[in-house]
């Protein structure tokens, strides 16, 4: 169980496929789910005191493939949450205003302030991922000297992730503590999902004809994935592989990284009240309880 708790050391021999998507002959299945429940009230309760101690914030960032179970992951994990203590945002197509800066920049405004949590679902790797896969995509964004894409350099890949490094590099050296989990999910797991949605009428608004476009690409993805992570993957902002065949353990080994890393920081606690005010505490309840 602790393999999945370990940070993905970057290295050139990085694959995918020597992870499992399935580990429901290590963790049970009900086990996962009593754990979350204990887990998640404990991550609940440290983000109220770092709310009152507002000089730490998280940022959790999740990747997947279609179905991977990022939306319900989200549901399930943040349940006894504040809702003033978290954030989410979900990517989606860049927006004209969007297109208008450059790629990182609708992910910057967005992070999430100091005492709170953020969640991206979908982040600022889709611009090494489906822009990779639809290169067409790039031409959205105005770059230039790239008109076409058989313009695109060779450098440029490389240049991105060389980028996104910095990008949390600044995020990590300013105390933003991130978090980055790749939802691991099997093609076969993916198909049986997207059935349900089909099957399912009430999960019907769900599914969309691109789905099944993307699911042939899945090995294009695989290997764009691949690289990514590869090259990433750092000491200040590591990736964590996550088995995602099953919802609950996916969400429970989420959760329970989540804890293992941030119960570390000893220093968020609730703030102290200055000790003028602490010594008149008495006089204050008795002024209250004569009004």
């Amino acid at each position: 169980m602790s393999n999945y708790s370990k940070k993905l050391k970057a290295s050139r021999g990085f694959q995918l496929e020597k992870f499992p998507t399935d580990v429901t002959n290590e963790i049970g299945i009900e086990f996962a789910k009593v754990e979350l429940k204990k887990i998640r009230k404990k991550i609940a309760k440290l983000q109220d005191i770092m709310y009152a101690h507002n000089r730490y914030n998280v940022l959790i960032c999740l990747q997947g493939m279609d179905t991977a179970g990022k939306d319900s992951l989200i549901r399930e994990l943040f349940k006894d949450f504040n809702a003033r203590g978290v954030e989410v945002k979900s990517f989606k197509t860049p927006s004209t205003l969007e297109l208008q800066h450059d790629y990182l920049w609708r992910h910057y405004i967005n992070l999430p302030p100091k005492g709170k949590f953020g969640v991206f679902n979908r982040t600022h790797y889709e611009n090494v991922l489906v822009t990779r896969v639809h290169p067409e995509y790039l031409l959205n964004e105005h770059i230039p000297d790239i008109h076409e894409t058989s313009e695109i350099p060779k450098s440029f890949w490389n240049d991105r992730f060389s980028q996104i490094n910095n990008f949390e590099k600044h995020l990590t050296d300013n105390k933003m503590i991130v978090f980055k989990f790749y939802l691991h999910l099997s093609k076969n797991e993916q198909k049986e999902r997207l059935l349900r949605r089909l099957e399912k009428g009430e999960h019907n608004w769900k599914f969309s004809p691109g789905d099944l476009t993307e699911r042939k690409m899945w090995e294009k993805y695989m290997d764009c994935y691949e690289e990514a992570i590869q090259k990433t993957s750092k000491p200040n902002a590591p990736w964590y592989i996550i088995p995602a065949d099953n919802k609950q353990i996916a969400r429970y080994l989420v959760a329970k990284i989540l804890w293992e890393k941030l119960s570390k920081y000893k220093e968020i606690q609730y703030p102290e009240l200055e000790e003028d005010i602490y010594e008149q505490l008495n006089h204050y309840r008795k002024e209250l309880e004569k009004d």
